[in-house]
């Protein structure tokens, strides 16, 4: 099949976070199916944007505020709308990754106008907002998102969510997990760094990291914690916790990463630790697994009932208190690290798999393509 995504942005810095991790790894497994595929996306970085990444054909033009002040929202190039038209030539399928933004809505009036089959996956974006702005956005958007054939989503909680934007005419809501490659791994890790890598935005709560290891530092004074991410607000916060407990020798904070240097990152560390309060589905924490590194994470994350259940990841209540006392227990107990990256590597061959994950896809694919025919 020829299969094209669309997702809002590509950087350097990972800073679109989940959703692009999410459309690259569909479409190398896809690509590695037999499948012609193509990413179509802004590029926002340091030098031009590749001509691949991975083995995914990219095709980007650079991202541009053309309403400036709203954040993902407001990026676009014209370009790339005449990229977007060209791209669905012989189309067999659009996969959208859809949040409410310029350049989600113009792929849905392309995939609409062009009369190509076309799927939304909104990785929890998409729900209800009462502001201004996005009844006013949604009153083009909306229509466009309900000519979807079908609408992929993660959890109950977001198709509930996104049945409440798009009504009775929405389309049919089907689930489908994030999905990344499995790697051997051997549970035996390196040195005893804790590592935060998530973006520096109030939702992932990086000063409650910093909190956290305040508290291990007292009675754990040989670890080190590192903290990896695109500041989105919360740089100054964090830095001043640092500074106010003493810790510059103990966290450092050192910018963003591209995906190969935070695989790097996950195998290094003793412990990655989220602290996000709320998270649909956590791609770092799945990552993290897959490399076999100890996770700890909060009630907040959407997997964490399975993550709990079957022993994967340390899952508390998002207090720095609870949160040390995971990472003092990890490191302190080699038995319970192994076990839970025995554990977290089991969640993925069985449910967080790619492969799983691309089976699924080529049903619903051919499922779409047979519905538009």
């Amino acid at each position: 099949m020829r299969i094209v995504h669309i997702v809002t942005l590509v950087s350097d810095d990972g800073a679109f976070g989940g959703p692009t991790s999410v459309a690259i790894g569909q479409l190398e497994e896809l690509a590695a199916r037999g499948h012609d595929v193509e990413l179509l996306s802004l590029w926002r970085g340091t030098s031009t944007s590749p001509q691949r990444i991975g083995t995914v054909p990219l095709r980007a033009r650079p991202a541009r505020a053309l309403i400036p002040g709203q954040g993902f929202l407001g990026l676009m190039h014209p370009l790339l709308a005449r990229d977007m038209w060209r791209a669905l030539d012989g189309v067999d399928v659009v996969h959208i990754h859809a949040s409410r933004d310029l350049v989600s809505l113009t792929a849905l009036a392309a995939a609409a106008l062009r009369r190509r089959p076309f799927l939304v996956q909104t990785h929890g974006m998409v729900q209800p907002r009462h502001t201004t702005a996005a009844k006013v956005f949604d009153q083009v958007y909306v229509p466009l998102l309900r000519r979807a054939r079908r609408c992929l989503v993660l959890t109950d909680e977001e198709s509930r969510g996104l049945a409440e934007v798009t009504g009775t005419r929405g389309p049919l809501r089907l689930h489908l997990p994030n999905g990344v490659r499995t790697r051997s791994m051997t549970g035996e890790r390196r040195g005893k760094d804790v590592l935060y890598l998530a973006r520096l935005h109030p939702v992932k709560r990086p000063g409650a990291f910093v909190e956290m290891a305040a508290l291990v530092h007292r009675q754990l004074p040989d670890v080190r914690f590192t903290m990896f991410g695109p500041d989105e607000g919360s740089l100054p916060t964090v830095l001043k916790l640092i500074a106010d407990h003493g810790l510059e020798d103990v966290v450092s904070y050192r910018g963003a990463l591209v995906h190969a240097a935070a695989v790097d990152a996950y195998k290094s560390a003793a412990v990655y630790v989220l602290p996000s309060a709320a998270e649909v589905f956590p791609m770092t924490v799945v990552e993290a697994l897959a490399m076999g590194t100890p996770v700890v994470c909060t009630d907040g994350c959407g997997i964490a009932k399975e993550l709990a259940h079957r022993g994967a990841a340390m899952v508390t209540d998002g207090s720095p208190e609870a949160m040390a006392d995971a990472v003092r227990g990890i490191l302190g107990d080699d038995a319970l690290s192994r076990s839970l990256v025995e554990a977290g590597r089991l969640a993925v061959e069985e449910v967080f798999s790619i492969g799983a994950v691309g089976d699924r896809l080529e049903e619903i694919y051919r499922d779409v393509k047979h519905v538009a025919t």
